[in-house]
């Protein structure tokens, strides 16, 4: 990939690049990476009886990240095809593969260094930032698209990096935003039944008699979409649209009924899903 980051001031400005084209599968290095960062992710952090087959996954990823592709596109209701879109929350890089293979010309940041160094092995290229989304290293006005999936639950400051994802896209661009929400009965990252509203105090408790580790639940805040929205409009975001948020999503086995009947009387969708346009 063919790109250039060049500074002005305190910011980076986001300079023409080409596609990536990201190999598949990966190297057998950057194959190893990824088991290894995987690992300590869903065995070590997060204890999850079934750790190895989410690993699998991971390594062999193009078929997930193109559905996660496919929702954006729906959302938006156009290809990302010729776009310059920003990843916020990167990860690995995964999906910036499938944004590239679809002819988006894909940006990412992460605060994470190992991520961000198997991102950058994995996809060739210089195109993934280290960067805390509240502090994006771009232009104003630079992106066509900015993607933000599973992570604004993890930074310190929800409203700033809002404002700096609205920052960053031009008018008439797009804003996807996906994240748990507080009245979720199904916590995504340890994927287990979850109570909503439990104080920090008993979560930790909750999670102990789960068999599960506690340590990563102090990185979680969970966000409302009215939050969401108000911090989206003080950033003069024009268009907000809420989605379905995976209400359809079949959780808690047998208490899925009760959990579905709750979630419809009290009108709760179990992710915050966004699209915004400035």
């Amino acid at each position: 990939m063919s790109s250039a980051l060049t500074m002005s001031g305190d910011r980076t400005v986001l300079a023409a690049s080409e596609p990536a084209a990201p190999a598949e599968p990966p190297r057998p290095g950057v194959a190893a990476a990824l088991e290894a960062y995987y690992a300590r992710y869903y065995r070590d952090a997060l204890a999850i009886p079934g750790w190895r087959d989410l690993v699998r996954v991971r390594l062999d990823d193009s078929d997930y990240e193109d559905r996660r592709l496919a929702r954006l596109e729906r959302a938006m209701g156009r290809s990302v095809a010729g776009l310059a879109l920003l990843n916020v929350g990167c990860g690995t890089g995964g999906f910036n593969g499938a944004a590239s293979r679809a002819g988006a010309r894909a940006w990412g940041v992460d605060v994470d260094r190992e991520a961000v160094a198997i991102a950058r092995a994995r996809l060739g290229c210089d195109s993934i930032a280290c960067a805390a989304a509240e502090c994006l290293p771009f232009r104003a006005g630079a992106f066509d698209v900015v993607y933000c999936f599973s992570t604004l639950e993890h930074v310190v400051d929800a409203r700033r990096a809002l404002a700096e994802m609205a920052r960053v896209l031009r008018p008439g661009g797009h804003l996807y935003l996906h994240t748990p929400s507080p009245g979720a009965c199904f916590e995504t990252h340890y994927k287990i039944l979850w109570i909503p509203g439990l104080p920090r105090p008993l979560a930790r408790a909750y999670l102990r008699a789960r068999g599960r580790p506690t340590a990563f639940l102090s990185s979680l805040t969970l966000v409302s979409a009215a939050t969401c929205a108000r911090a989206l409009r003080s950033a003069e975001v024009e268009t907000i649209r809420v989605l379905a948020g995976d209400a359809s999503r079949r959780v808690g086995g047998r208490l899925w009924p009760l959990i579905r009947l709750y979630y419809g009387l009290f009108r709760i969708r179990p992710a915050v899903e966004i699209v915004a346009t400035r």
